[in-house]
């Protein structure tokens, strides 16, 4: 977790940036929206201060940002460009964004997500952008658990990581290094700005880069083949993505070829997490993790094109 002083300073820079500058005591209140190993976010009235992970390279970041601002009816623009630096953390500041329901999945916004990963991917990436995090994002996750443990229900997990080919698990370079990718889409990377009921924005840009667009699409369809999305909502993010011109799949006609390598290392990142939560929270997996690392089995003890699950 954070430690004290970080969190402490970045809630006065919260409310400094909400003020101009000042400093004083004022009565919008703050929270904290986020605070994990790899991110700790804050809010002050309409301003978002997010202190990103250790480590994070300002060569990288920067051009991220400057992305976000250039395309400001596509990804939340940064309230400024030049990161600060608070005890070794970079920071940055952006406009509260409303974010989904969790306690409304029907109001889900399938369709405006992927028309927004559609338009993103048919956006000409510039010079100098970094590679799309995703697959370092998943080959992180899998190193975590064999730090952890290498028994039970790890091994589904593991063996279902080796039948992924070495682009998918950070080894080589992605082909693709022109089309402009998200890197990490969930539905808690969408917001309304301005809040409550603006236009829905994709936010954080940690893991914006080039690669292969199909990542983009990956969590969803991973949750379609493990049985946790319903046919209906895929149908919608799939037929939005088409509809808006989206490049990571064809057209018409049956979208496995390009999603299932994908689909399949997202499962193996989700199940690599949710291991390590269910061994350090010291208790059994729920319903929905025991669903994709039993998705991982089938992937691991069959040939790729023959899984049950996927290459629907």
């Amino acid at each position: 977790m954070t430690t004290h002083p970080l969190l402490t300073e970045l809630t006065l820079r919260a409310r400094s940036e909400a003020h101009s500058g000042k400093r004083e005591a004022c009565a919008c209140g703050a929270s904290t929206l986020a605070d994990r190993p790899d991110a700790t976010v804050v809010r002050h009235a309409d301003t978002v201060a997010k202190a990103h992970a250790p480590g994070t390279a300002p060569a990288d970041l920067a051009p991220r940002l400057a992305m976000a601002a250039r395309l400001p009816g596509i990804l939340l623009p940064p309230l400024g460009e030049t990161p600060v630096d608070l005890h070794g953390r970079l920071v940055t500041f952006w406009p509260y964004g409303a974010p989904v329901d969790p306690e409304d999945p029907g109001a889900a916004p399938w369709e405006p997500a992927a028309t927004l990963l559609a338009h993103l991917h048919r956006t000409p990436a510039p010079p100098g952008l970094p590679p799309m995090r995703g697959p370092v994002k998943a080959a992180l996750a899998v190193a975590r658990l064999l730090a952890t443990t290498r028994q039970g229900h790890a091994v589904p997990v593991f063996r279902a990581w080796r039948t992924l080919p070495a682009w998918a698990r950070a080894e080589t370079p992605m082909s693709d290094t022109t089309t402009l990718c998200h890197g990490d889409l969930h539905l808690g990377q969408l917001v309304r700005h301005p809040a409550p009921d603006g236009p829905w924005r994709l936010i954080d840009v940690d893991d914006l880069g080039v690669g292969e667009p199909a990542w983009d699409l990956a969590r969803p369809a991973a949750w379609y083949a493990c049985g946790l999305l319903s046919p209906d909502d895929w149908s919608r993010f799939l037929g939005a993505y088409r509809a808006a011109g989206g490049t990571a799949v064809p057209a018409g006609g049956d979208p496995w070829a390009a999603l299932d390598v994908p689909a399949r290392a997202l499962t193996v990142q989700t199940a690599a997490r949710a291991v390590v939560k269910a061994i350090e929270a010291d208790r059994a997996l729920d319903d929905v993790e025991q669903a994709v690392v039993e998705a991982c089995d089938r992937m691991g003890s069959a040939p790729p094109q023959l899984a049950d699950g996927f290459a629907k």
